[in-house]
This record gives C-alpha cells, structure tokens and sequence, in this order.
C-alpha cells in the first residue's frame, strides 16, 4: 500500500530518520529509539527493536507493541525504555511520535546543567522551529532528569516532570540522551535537529 501510494509506513518514517540521525552522528551504535502512535485506545505502538544499528534501519526492524509492552507483530526484543515512550503518549495526548537521541553536546549539557535541573535554552531564533513558539523571546526548558536501568520506576519520574512542566518539547536523560515528541515524526524530527543546534551552540559556549 505505501507503494502504490508513495506514502511511507510509519516503520519506514522512523527508519528514515534513524539512518539520518546516525549520519549525523546523534545515534552512534546501537542507541536511541523512535516510536508511532498507531492507536490511543486501546494504545498501540510502532517502536524500534531492542540492539539495532540505526544506520541500517529498515522497516523490518520494528515491533507492534500494546500499551503493556507486549509485542503484537514483529521479531526481535523492544528495549526497556519502551516504558517511557508509553509513559509519555499516555500524558501527551498531541504526541503522535517520540524520537531518543544520544549526542556529545547534549551528553556535555545535561552534566554540565545537572544540579540547576534542566537546560535553559533563551534568546535564539532557533527556538521557533518548536511546536507552537512564535518568538526568539521563548525560554525553553529540557528538565535533566538522573538516568536509571529500572525503567519502571524512571517512567514515574517522567510522568511527574510532564505534569510539573507544561509545554516542554524535551526531556534528557542525565549523560545518557534526549526524548522529545511531535504530533508527526516530521515534527519530532525537526525538533530533534533545534535542539541538537542549539546544544552545540550551549556547549561552545562552555568554559
């Protein structure tokens, strides 16, 4: 069907920035992760399988979760953090994508700004490729929250910096990587590239 009429399979979508975002050096290895939202309810996702090389995605390394975890279609294992792309589309109900990304200047930023809580980011004209900002007056805020391998009890802080922080588009995990969401994976994409702009632009800045 995406064939015939030359619209892409949300695991085609997902791989094609996967391989873009490898070749920009923002998911070496095997890190990162990108999600779809297939339905709310009941809640299905499309998410990467667990150990993939995103410079080498294709459609067939995608599983069909439901809001369990639990594979629907697919072959391989869905990595543990699967339990925060379901933690975040069940409290965004606009995110309809959520792409994770592991990059240096982020890596750097999120040390770096640990103790003040989040990275502020104020001023630039970058800043209004953000979902709904109009203005370089924007102040935006990616909460910095410490990583952990019990991915249950880390989805619970997420929930609780998503309803303690209205509005945010990011959020990073402590020198592991940033999760941010659109309503599209164009739009989780395109804030995927502000964000790693303007975490460069922080980290030269660094002294």
């Amino acid at each position: 069907m995406a064939e015939k009429t030359g619209v892409p399979s949300p695991p085609e979508e997902l791989a094609l920035a996967g391989r873009e975002f490898y070749r920009r050096g923002w998911v070496l290895g095997t890190s990162g992760n990108f999600s779809m939202l297939l339905a709310r309810k009941p809640l299905r996702i499309c998410v990467t399988a667990s150990g993939m090389n995103k410079g080498d995605l294709d459609e067939t390394n995608f599983l069909e979760l439901d809001d369990d975890a639990e594979i629907l279609q697919g072959f391989g294992k869905p990595s543990a953090e699967t339990l925060i792309h379901l933690c975040i589309y069940r409290h965004l109900p606009k995110a309809r994508s959520i792409l994770h990304t592991h990059s240096v200047w982020g890596t750097i930023l999120s040390d770096h700004f640990y103790e003040q809580g989040a990275i502020e980011i104020e001023g630039y004209e970058m800043l209004k490729g953000l979902s709904g900002i109009t203005t370089h007056e924007h102040k935006e805020v990616v909460p910095i929250v410490d990583n952990s391998q019990d991915y249950i009890a880390l989805s619970h802080v997420i929930e609780n910096v998503l309803l303690e922080n209205k509005g945010i588009h990011g959020v990073y995990l402590r020198r592991h990587g940033l999760y941010t969401w659109g309503e599209t994976v164009a739009d989780a994409r395109r804030h995927i590239e502000i964000f790693e702009f303007l975490f460069e632009v922080l980290g030269r800045q660094i002294k």
